[in-house]
């Protein structure tokens, strides 16, 4: 009876003490997976601008907190009433912008001139960085809602702020000008001391004005915009002094105040001179898929389809996986990849270097995720529906991504006896492993009942 009583003791503490490490393991795994949804998972969203009229919302790049890595890269969300317009600004980082719901006229300078381009839903549109521009919706009852990519580079006035520079403005937001001395200004304009004060102080309603004058009697940008051409530039001169003569100097300029104010208030001339070289839209809809099966599409953006991605250096994509389907786990050697799921829900999966999980993350409509060069991922298309993302890369180069799983991949390209040892198992077994997934690139449902799916055994 002792001896049963004793064993019945031993046997608890055992089943205790596995409980307790069986517990501590589950708590530590899920420590790591929480810790990697705050590092990939992007959903802090900031307010860069919020007006009546629309809103600029950002999830920032930079250090993630408590690791080494960097994402250099900021995610924004432009989101603009009917009728509105973004005042003309210039940043100190390159924007590759994405029409996702509407369509917006933008206007910058290029080569000293202005160059206005229509974005319909689905272009892509890239403006470098100090390059003056603006946003117009001039629709009357729709909104218009840009995703944009926003580089952190070595120039910006922060690792983890980007900055920008209103042109126009007075009390809200501040002009640039308005920084300067006013002697010095108003010599600098020609003009009195009083009419540079009424032109630095009228504007008052944001970044992200109305044109209509049904929300604002004394929005000065409707009140221009309405006038004629000849009052336009006639109130240009008065400002801003513009004559026959200038010298060499400010013509061999890049650009000035001067000609972004004449060029953006005289607009039609400026732009029958300078839209059949400026950059245009391409749109990533209307693009053929670059792969495409049973189980979803991708379609993928470079400098080589289209150039003016070489002046930010990035990269533009979009793929659609239908119900259960599955990208295979595959690495990117050459960019760091974010994304922006546009519909459905999946999840994520990212992988460290050491082989261990470092995200499982289940997405939705919204969110954003970054996944560093190197690391192994996927994404999952949940059971009820498509699931459709878009995204940035950090290269415009062909980014030629490897796969490790399909018929594309890393285990049929390294299945020799080299790759069967480091695993430990004999070449033939590999093989047949190796050949149990008939597809590439974008995988079928892991229902038990695929036609696809094959019983390997136990070994």
């Amino acid at each position: 009876m002792e001896k049963v009583r004793t064993l019945l003791l031993l046997v608890l503490v055992l089943f205790t003490t596995l409980v307790a490490y069986v517990g501590a393991y589950e708590e530590e795994e899920n420590e790591q997976r929480t810790q990697g949804e705050k590092w990939f998972l992007l959903r802090h969203l900031h307010n860069v601008v919020k007006t009546d009229a629309g809103s600029m919302r950002m999830v920032k790049g930079g250090y993630r907190w408590g690791s080494y890595l960097h994402s250099p890269m900021h995610i924004g969300f432009i989101s603009m009433e009917p009728n509105s317009l973004f005042i003309p600004q210039y940043l100190d980082s390159d924007l590759v912008l994405f029409v996702h719901h509407g369509e917006a006229r933008v206007g910058h300078i290029y080569r000293d001139e202005l160059a206005e381009r229509h974005l319909k839903q689905g272009d892509v549109y890239t403006i470098p960085a100090g390059s003056a521009f603006y946003l117009e919706n001039g629709a009357e009852e729709q909104r218009l809602h840009i995703i944009c990519s926003i580089d952190i580079t070595s120039e910006s006035m922060g690792w983890n702020a980007f900055q920008s520079y209103f042109i126009g403005g007075g009390v809200h937001p501040a002009s640039i000008l308005a920084g300067f001395d006013h002697n010095t200004l108003s010599t600098a304009l020609n003009v009195s001391t009083s009419e540079l004060k009424t032109l630095l102080t009228r504007q008052s309603s944001g970044p992200i004005v109305h044109l209509s004058s049904s929300h604002d009697h004394s929005n000065i940008w409707s009140k221009f915009l309405a006038q004629e051409t000849h009052q336009k530039l006639a109130h240009l001169k008065r400002i801003v002094n513009f004559g026959e003569e200038s010298s060499p100097k400010e013509e061999q300029s890049t650009w000035s105040l001067r000609k972004i104010l004449f060029t953006l208030l005289n607009r039609e001339d400026a732009v029958k001179r300078v839209n059949h070289e400026a950059p245009s839209t391409y749109n990533l809809y209307n693009r053929n898929p670059d792969f495409q099966n049973d189980y979803g599409w991708s379609k993928k953006l470079d400098e080589s389809d289209y150039s003016p991605l070489r002046i930010s250096g990035n990269g533009v994509y979009l793929v659609n996986l239908s119900s259960g389907s599955m990208t295979a786990p595959h690495v990117n050697p050459r960019a760091i990849e974010y994304g922006v799921v546009l519909k459905g829900t999946g999840r994520v999966q990212i992988v460290y270097p050491n082989g261990t999980l470092a995200m499982n993350a289940r997405v939705r409509e919204g969110d954003v995720f970054w996944v560093p060069r190197y690391f192994p991922f996927c994404q999952i298309a949940s059971n009820n529906g498509p699931f459709e993302f878009f995204g940035f890369t950090t290269s415009a180069r062909r980014n030629h991504p490897q796969f490790l799983v399909g018929q594309n991949s890393l285990m049929q390209s390294l299945r020799g006896p080299e790759f069967a040892a480091a695993f430990g198992i004999d070449q033939k077994r590999l093989e047949t492993i190796a050949n149990a997934q008939r597809e590439q690139v974008i995988l079928p449902s892991s229902s038990s009942d695929s036609p696809l799916r094959m019983d390997i055994g136990f070994y």
